[in-house]
């Protein structure tokens, strides 16, 4: 941190409700920043039933695989995530420090080994020393309450210039149902599962495997559309607690119509939470839409639009204020899917540049240079394939990128 707060920041954080079967603490336990917190703990009732996506590097974390064997029993009652160290890459370390701070939190909170979740976030290759995590458990356990989410944004920001949350109401069967999300996440930000840390609490009385399809469902529409640098992280964890504490019947299955609006609900968190962390990428200063239609299927329309989201001529010519939509073109080809160059159509900022193979026909480039000088740029492609579509998030790449990634460690 220490950047300043990213220009294309939401004017409010929203103020999350206390949510039935979830107590919240952070803590200062000087991993690396000082004068700060940097230690979440989420306490959940007994039987919350979760459900996750992790990241597919092949180098993960020792976090991650702890998350991935314990996503098997289905339950949770101890999420604990630390800022400023990501305990990737640390070899046997790193595993006996996840091995400690699971034993640790099951032993002070009182539930199983296989209820508990870690998450680590921040530099890669440093040993973490579990004493700074567990020695603080038995004040965090004291400091638990329903109201903490504000600082549990907080607590977990590394290179981010503003907490992220959302908030969102559904109901099942006529009944209420609270859904609060918080993630982190502003560089090493690219799709392949959740790009970042992000936690999804709700009071829904929801079985495992109805948790998990839902979460996967809706990464899918999310964060794993959602790209600052087209670098995955080691440490990239989505997860989802449903602490059953809501007044309507259970849910065992993620198709159910009861389910509905809460499904709608849920996808709208997690596309603001993905929009979040791209207007927070690291040195932004524009955040752009990209939709892509027309293509040989979803899958290949996403593909279309994350080659041009995760081009760096593309993102510098964004920031750079410069219409030059050749690029785009070069994208789009370079993708390795269906495209007519002869069909093609790009628009910009609701303005059509390019079509049929050519730029259109008495094309004005003032109105499209008008719109890249604001914050918020659209870029439309039509592939001239099929019916495929997609819409993906980034921002721009701009010095501030180099300058804070230059500096991070020193």
């Amino acid at each position: 941190m220490g950047h300043g707060i990213s220009p294309l920041a939401p004017t409010t954080v929203p103020t999350l409700p206390p949510l039935r079967g979830v107590r919240l603490a952070t803590h200062a336990c000087g991993i690396r920043y000082e004068g700060r917190t940097d230690l979440l703990v989420a306490e959940l009732t007994p039987n919350t039933a979760v459900g996750g996506v992790l990241t597919k590097s092949l180098t993960a974390s020792a976090p991650v695989d702890m998350c991935r064997a314990n996503l098997k029993g289905g339950k949770a009652r101890l999420l604990v995530v630390n800022a400023g160290n990501s305990n990737a890459f640390t070899g046997q370390k790193g595993i006996s420090t996840v091995e400690a701070t699971v034993s640790a939190g099951a032993r002070v909170f009182g539930c199983k080994r296989n209820e508990v979740f870690i998450s680590s976030t921040g530099t890669i290759g440093v040993p973490l020393p579990a004493e700074k995590i567990t020695n603080a458990f038995p004040a965090v356990f004291s400091a638990l309450k329903e109201d903490g989410w504000a600082e549990a944004a907080k607590a977990i920001m590394t290179t981010d210039t503003f907490p992220k949350a959302a908030t969102r109401v559904a109901t099942i069967d006529g009944m209420p149902v609270t859904i609060n999300g918080i993630c982190k996440g502003s560089g090493m930000i690219a799709p392949d599962m959740a790009t970042m840390l992000a936690y999804v609490f709700t009071d829904a009385a929801l079985e495992p495997a109805a948790v998990q399809t839902l979460i996967t469902a809706g990464a899918n529409k999310s964060f794993n559309c959602v790209t600052v640098d087209g670098d995955t992280s080691t440490s990239d964890t989505l997860l989802m607690f449903a602490t059953g504490q809501a007044k309507h019947r259970y849910v065992s299955s993620a198709v159910d119509p009861r389910l509905t609006e809460f499904r709608a609900k849920l996808d709208d968190l997690l596309i603001d939470l993905a929009k979040q962390v791209a207007r927070d990428g690291e040195g932004a200063t524009k955040f752009i839409e990209i939709k892509v239609t027309g293509a040989d299927g979803d899958a290949a329309a996403r593909r279309i639009a994350m080659s041009i989201a995760n081009s760096p001529l593309v993102k510098t010519a964004v920031a750079g204020e410069d219409a030059n939509w050749g690029r785009i073109v070069m994208a789009v080809g370079k993708a390795g899917e269906k495209a007519s160059r002869d069909r093609l159509a790009i628009t910009i900022g609701g303005v059509l540049v390019a079509r049929n193979g050519e730029a259109v026909e008495g094309y004005n480039e003032a109105p499209v240079t008008a719109h890249m000088k604001g914050r918020e740029i659209v870029i439309e492609v039509d592939v001239g394939i099929s019916r495929g579509s997609a819409t993906v998030w980034t921002c721009d790449l701009t010095h501030g990128y180099i300058d804070i990634n230059g500096s991070y460690r020193t």
